[in-house]
C-alpha cells in the first residue's frame, strides 16, 4: 500500500505538471549556455580570484582619477564608472590588474532576454511568476516521491546506488539518471521555489542603513589606499560594488557592498566606520540565484543543463513506463464466475501482466473461458478448474502492490472445488530474494486442501525466453492446451543441431526406462542440468529432457510412455542415427561447485542430470544422493556407475528407496529419517536439488517445510529465495 501511495503520488504530480515542466526544462537548457558563453569571454582576467581590493582600487584610481564606482558581476567582469585622466567619461569593462579597457559592458542578447522572460513568467507577468513557482515546488515533490520509490526498489537507503537490472530501456534509465540527477534537480526545484517566493516578498528584507558619526570622523593618520587593512584583506571576487567618495571632504567615504555585508570605510585612515551584515534572506536569495542560474561556475552551469535535459527524459520515460504498465490490461470477455481458467497476476511495473495478457489472449482464441485479474482481486471462482498465477517480487521479497492482499483473501475465500494451479515467478538473480513471493504463494497453495499443482513452480530470470518457454511447454503438456511464447518472445529455432546417437539401451523386461547417449561437437557448450529440446513430429511441438553429461557425451534417462510423442521417438533411435535438437541452457539447475555440500533428491528418470553432476564433481564437494525407484531393477542401470563415483570420492553417500520391494519406502521417508542432517545442510549453506516427478516434489517440499520449522529459524521460502533449494520437476 505504501508503494502505491508513493507511485500514484509520483505519477499524479508528473501528470499535473509535465507540460510546464517540459517548457521550463527546455528553456533551462538554453539559459544554462548563457553563463557558459559569458565566462568563456575575454572579460574575465586571469587569476581574478586572487586580486585584492587594495590592488584594484590603487590601480584603477591611478588610471581613472575621476572614478566613482567599481562594479563586479557574477561572471567576474569588472566595470568602471567615472572619468579618466583626460576628463572623459568612462563606462567600460577593465582589467583590474592594469586598468586596461577590455570593452563595453556586455548586454544580454535579445534571444536570451526572450528565453529568460518565458522561463520566469511564461509571458504572463506576475501571474506567470507565481505559476512557475508552483511548478518548481511540484518538481521538488516529484523528486522526493521518486527518491522514496528508489529506496523501496533498492530495499534500503544504503543500497540506493546499488546495481539495478536493465529490464527495459525506459525504466532502467529512468532510475539510473534519476539517481544521478537527484541532487541537482532538488537544488533547481528548491532555489526556483525560493526565488519565486522572494519575488512576492514572502521573506521580508530590510534595507541596510549606515549610521555614521560624521562629527567625529578622523583624517589622521592618513594611509595610502594600498595600505587600508580592509582593502588588503578583501578579495575583489567578494565585492559587488565599490562606491568612491564624492569629494575629499571628511564626511565622504568608501562604501563596499560585499556578498554578505556592507562596509563604510574612512577615505583617509582606512578605518571601517560601519559594518552591517545582510539578512539571511538576502544571503539565501543571492545563493539561490547563483545555484539556479549557474552564472558563477561553468561546470555547475553544465550540470544544470544536463539535469534539465534529464527532466525532459524523465517526462518521456515516465509516460513510457506508465503506458507499458497499462498495456497489460485487458478487457475480460467472460465473467469471473463463469470462467474455467483464472489467471492471477502480481506485478509492480506491469511487465508480468504483459505475459499474463498474452496467455489470456491465446486461451480465449482457442475457445476457453479464461479470466484475467490481479491477485488482490482473488475471490471464489465457482467454475474454475485451473489457476495460472504469474507474479513478480518487490522490495525485500515482498508482494507487489496488486498482490499484497492475496494471502489474506485466499484464507478468507477457499475454493469449493479442486483447482489445479501453476505458479510462474518473475524476477532476477541479481537480487537475493529471487522470486521469493512466488515461492510463498506456491507454498501457501500447497497447504490448502483444494489446490493441486498442475506442474512444479517455475521461475523466469530477467525475462528469459527460455525460462518462459520451459514453463509454457510443461504447462501445455499437462493441460493439453497449446500455449506458446508471447509474440515479443517468439523465436522459433532456426538452426537445430545434429546429434549422433552413440548408444540406446532400450527398455528391459523389468523397466520402462532406457538410457540414450548422444555425441556432441567439442564446440557445443552443454552442462549437466541443461535441457535437450527435440521436435519429434518435425513441427513446432517441443519436448524437453534433462541432460547428464557423462564422458563428454549427452546422456538422457527416459521413461517410455505408451503413445508418448517424445519418449517413443527417442526409443526408436539406434546407434548411428542423427537427431535434430537444440540445447536449452538451464543455469538455475546446475551443480553448485562453491557450496560446502550438496544433497541431490530424485526419483525415477529424475536421476539423469545428477549422474552428470556427480561425474563432474572433481573437486570432491560433499555430495549425498537420495533416489527412489519402484524396483531394484529400475536402479540397476545406474548402480555400477554410482559405485564407481563413490570410489572416486565424487559421491559421499547413496541412499536408495524402493517403493515396491523390501521396506517399500519413498525418497521422502529417507529424508524424514535424516531430518537433522538435511536441516544442518541448509543452515551451513548447503544446497538441496530436486529432480523428478511432481508428486515426489510435493511430498518433499511439505517435508522440508516441517524440517525447516522444527530445526531452523527460517521458513522454507527463505532457503528457496536464497537459491538453496533448486528444483527441476515435471
Amino acid at each position: 500500500m505504501t508503494i502505491s501511495v508513493w507511485r500514484y503520488s509520483h505519477l499524479a504530480l508528473a501528470v499535473s505538471s509535465f507540460l510546464f515542466l517540459a517548457l521550463a526544462s527546455l528553456t533551462g537548457i538554453i539559459l544554462a549556455f548563457e553563463p557558459i558563453g559569458q565566462q568563456m569571454s575575454n572579460y574575465r582576467v586571469k587569476d581574478f580570484d586572487r586580486i585584492t581590493v587594495a590592488q584594484a582600487v590603487t590601480t584603477l584610481k591611478k588610471t581613472y582619477p575621476g572614478i566613482t564606482d567599481i562594479d563586479v558581476d557574477t561572471y567576474g567582469f569588472v566595470t568602471v564608472k567615472g572619468t579618466d585622466a583626460a576628463g572623459k567619461k568612462v563606462l567600460a569593462c577593465v582589467d583590474a590588474r592594469t586598468g586596461k579597457v577590455l570593452g563595453a559592458p556586455p548586454k544580454q542578447s535579445e534571444f536570451f532576454q526572450w528565453v529568460t522572460a518565458f522561463h520566469r513568467s511564461l509571458f504572463l507577468h506576475e501571474t506567470g511568476r507565481a505559476f512557475v513557482g508552483v511548478i518548481a515546488f511540484l518538481l521538488s515533490l516529484i523528486a522526493v516521491s521518486g527518491t522514496a520509490l528508489v529506496i523501496q526498489r533498492q530495499r534500503s537507503f544504503k543500497r540506493f546506488f546499488a546495481r539495478i537490472v536493465n529490464e527495459n530501456f525506459s525504466q532502467y534509465w529512468h532510475v539510473v539518471l534519476g539517481r544521478l540527477s537527484l541532487i541537482p534537480i532538488i537544488i533547481i526545484a528548491l532555489t526556483g521555489t525560493y526565488l519565486s517566493l522572494s519575488r512576492f516578498n514572502f521573506f521580508p528584507d530590510k534595507k541596510i542603513v549606515h549610521k555614521i558619526d560624521i562629527d567625529h570622523m578622523k583624517t589622521d593618520p592618513q594611509r595610502k589606499l594600498a595600505e587600508f587593512p580592509v582593502f588588503k584583506n578583501t578579495l575583489l571576487a567578494d565585492v559587488r560594488t565599490i562606491q568612491f567618495p564624492f569629494s575629499e571632504f571628511p564626511e565622504d567615504y568608501f562604501t563596499l557592498k560585499l556578498q554578505d555585508r556592507e562596509l563604510v570605510v574612512n577615505q583617509f585612515t582606512g578605518d571601517v566606520l560601519s559594518n552591517i551584515s545582510h539578512q539571511k534572506t538576502t544571503i539565501w536569495l543571492n545563493l539561490s540565484l547563483e545555484l539556479h542560474t549557474g552564472r558563477s561556475n561553468i561546470i555547475w552551469a553544465l550540470v544544470l543543463a544536463v539535469a534539465s535535459a534529464n527532466i525532459l527524459f524523465f517526462i518521456w520515460s515516465g509516460f513510457a513506463i506508465t503506458l507499458k504498465r497499462r498495456s497489460g490490461r485487458v478487457k475480460n470477455k467472460f465473467k469471473a464466475d463463469e470462467s474455467q481458467i483464472i489467471i492471477l497476476t502480481g506485478s509492480e511495473n506491469g511487465s508480468t501482466t504483459v505475459y499474463a495478457a498474452s496467455v489470456y489472449r491465446q486461451l480465449i482464441k482457442q475457445g476457453y473461458k479464461a479470466y484475467l485479474t490481479d491477485l488482490n482481486s482473488y475471490e471464489v471462482f465457482p467454475q474454475a478448474g485451473q489457476f495460472i498465477i504469474m507474479t513478480a517480487t518487490y522490495g525485500v521479497g515482498d508482494a507487489p502492490s496488486n498482490a499484497s492482499k492475496f494471502a489474506a483473501l485466499m484464507s478468507k475465500y477457499p475454493q469449493q472445488q479442486t483447482v489445479k494451479y501453476s505458479v510462474l515467478g518473475f524476477g532476477s538473480h541479481a537480487y537475493p530474494d529471487f522470486c521469493k513471493f512466488a515461492f510463498e504463494v506456491n507454498q501457501s497453495l500447497l497447504k490448502t486442501n483444494w489446490a493441486e499443482p498442475l506442474i512444479d513452480i517455475h521461475t523466469v530470470n530477467d525475462k528469459s525466453p527460455a525460462d518462459f518457454s520451459l514453463w509454457a511447454e510443461a504447462w501445455s503438456q499437462q493441460s493439453n492446451i497449446d500455449l506458446s511464447l508471447p509474440l515479443e518472445l517468439t523465436q522459433l529455432p532456426k538452426k537445430l543441431r545434429k546429434l549422433r546417437v552413440i548408444s540406446n539401451t532400450k527398455t528391459g523386461n523389468d523397466s520402462q526406462t532406457f538410457l540414450l547417449r548422444l555425441e556432441t561437437k567439442r564446440s557445443t557448450k552443454v552442462t549437466s542440468g541443461d535441457l535437450l529440446a527435440i521436435y519429434p513430429a518435425g513441427d513446432h511441438r517441443e519436448r524437453l529432457y534433462s541432460i547428464g553429461m557423462v564422458d563428454d557425451q549427452i546422456q538422457l534417462s527416459v521413461k517410455l510412455h505408451q503413445g508418448g510423442l517424445g519418449s517413443e521417438f527417442l526409443h526408436r533411435l539406434n546407434a548411428g542415427d542423427l537427431l535434430q535438437a537444440r540445447i536449452v541452457e538451464n543455469p538455475h539447475f546446475r551443480f553448485p561447485v562453491e557450496a560446502p555440500s550438496v544433497v541431490m533428491i530424485a526419483n525415477g528418470t529424475g536421476i539423469a542430470p545428477f549422474l552428470g553432476m556427480i561425474a563432474q564433481n572433481k573437486s570432491q564437494t560433499v555430495v549425498s544422493l537420495y533416489c527412489g525407484f519402484r524396483q531394484k531393477a529400475s536402479f540397476e542401470p545406474y548402480a555400477d556407475f554410482l559405485k564407481e563415483q563413490q570410489n572416486l570420492g565424487r559421491l559421499e553417500q547413496l541412499r536408495l528407496a524402493l517403493s515396491r520391494e523390501g521396506e517399500k519406502q519413498y525418497v521422502s521417508d529417507l529424508l524424514a529419517a535424516d531430518a537433522s542432517f538435511i536441516a544442518k545442510t541448509l543452515q551451513e549453506g548447503g544446497i538441496l536439488m530436486l529432480c523428478g516427478s511432481l508428486a515426489m516434489q510435493k511430498d518433499v517440499l511439505r517435508l522440508l517445510d516441517s524440517i525447516c520449522a522444527a530445526f531452523t529459524h527460517h521458513p522454507i521460502s527463505y532457503f528457496q529465495s536464497h537459491s538453496q533449494i533448486l528444483m527441476d520437476c515435471y
